[in-house]
């Protein structure tokens, strides 16, 4: 485990904290004035490799082939030109800090990303971490790289699970989850809805599952899978004949048919490493899903139509409602698709420069 300390005068600024994978929902903004939770587990950090954080500069002042050496093969709005390496923890998590008000952006329902950090140390007042938790993001407190260090505490470090453990330990994201608004006059002002993680996720995979395709067309298994990305994979893959298939592959699944073109496969839920396929299906294209997302769809929870044990009595009905559905078909998030997508090399082929091209008339067609 590791304790977080301040750069300048190293007091301790976080309690024990152990790895894990960045969320692929870390950087998400989730609709207008929506409540999220939390974005850390209790006692987890996580880090983010990529730059962020002003300054910023637009396109128009790069050069592509310094963009491409930085892993981004097609236009975007901007690049950051803040350090990369930002550490995400709990709020719950910090300890010895001061909030700056001053400093803090947003103020529309809570704080936001502002022009320096929000928090600083108690002890030397050293800028060192930025507190969010304004509507439509994810309550969190990103630690800034350059202000703070890490320091090994307790026991010799211990192994990440192994597949098996994780399979047992880890639990599935569900697919919908009630969602809030910011305040509401209405005590159970909540609905329904696809779950922003899964939104997140299926973004990610979205551009990697048209990677895979050539520009050809791709079918994805019957069942929630299709229901997720198929209509997608409809409106922007071209319609005809050899079709690349992709399936659901990983650890405790039987081994994918050889046929199989694309692996839809889990990440570690402490490394981010994703699952390796062994054998002839070694060579199809992976895709990646967030651990929690991808047991859902290879375990999910029943909704169990009777009672787990006995019988009612006699004379009373049940009032256990069906399982909830979301209000409306499964869209995507367009900008983690467009920053997934700019950074894979296949993007420089014309074709899926015309798809990211063309948000507007995906964006009626209820893709995004």
């Amino acid at each position: 485990m590791f304790v977080f300390v301040c750069a300048g005068c190293g007091a301790s600024l976080t309690v024990p904290l152990s790895q894990v994978a960045l969320p692929t929902h870390a950087r998400q903004k989730y609709g207008n004035g929506i409540q999220l939770p939390v974005l850390m587990e209790s006692g987890t950090f996580a880090v983010d490799p990529e730059f962020w954080g002003p300054p910023w500069r637009s396109w128009d002042n790069i050069d592509p082939d310094e963009a491409a050496a930085r892993g981004v093969y097609a236009p975007v709005r901007a690049l950051s030109e803040g350090a990369p390496g930002a550490i995400v923890i709990a709020p719950g998590e910090v300890r010895g800090t001061v909030l700056v008000p001053e400093n803090a952006g947003g103020y529309c329902c809570g704080l936001d990303w502002g022009d320096s950090p929000n928090m600083a140390c108690e002890e030397c007042g050293l800028p060192v971490a930025n507190r969010i938790d304004d509507c439509s993001l994810w309550q969190a407190v990103w630690l800034v790289p350059d202000a703070v260090r890490r320091v090994h505490v307790g026991d010799a470090e211990t192994a990440p699970l192994s597949w098996a453990e994780a399979l047992a330990k880890e639990k599935g994201t569900p697919p919908v989850a009630p969602l809030a608004r910011w305040g509401s006059l209405h005590e159970l002002d909540h609905w329904w809805s696809w779950n922003p993680q899964w939104e997140a996720a299926a973004s990610r995979a979205l551009a990697h599952l048209l990677a895979a395709s050539g520009g050809r067309p791709v079918t994805v298994p019957q069942g929630l899978i299709a229901e997720v990305f198929q209509r997608a994979l409809n409106v922007l893959l071209p319609a005809g004949p050899q079709a690349r298939r992709g399936v659901l592959a990983g650890p405790g699944l039987p081994a994918p048919d050889t046929d199989a073109d694309i692996l839809l496969l889990p990440t570690h839920p402490q490394t981010g490493e994703l699952w390796g396929p062994t054998g002839p299906v070694a060579s199809a294209y992976p895709v990646p899903l967030p651990f929690g997302v991808w047991k859902w769809l290879a375990s999910p929870d029943p909704h169990l139509p009777l009672p787990a044990a006995g019988t009612m009595p006699d004379g009373v009905l049940r009032d256990d409602p069906p399982a909830p559905r979301p209000h409306r078909l499964f869209r995507f998030d367009p900008s983690i698709f467009e920053h997934t997508l700019v950074r894979l090399p296949a993007v420089r082929s014309r074709w899926l420069r015309e798809i990211l091209d063309d948000r507007t008339q995906h964006m009626r067609a209820g893709i995004y």
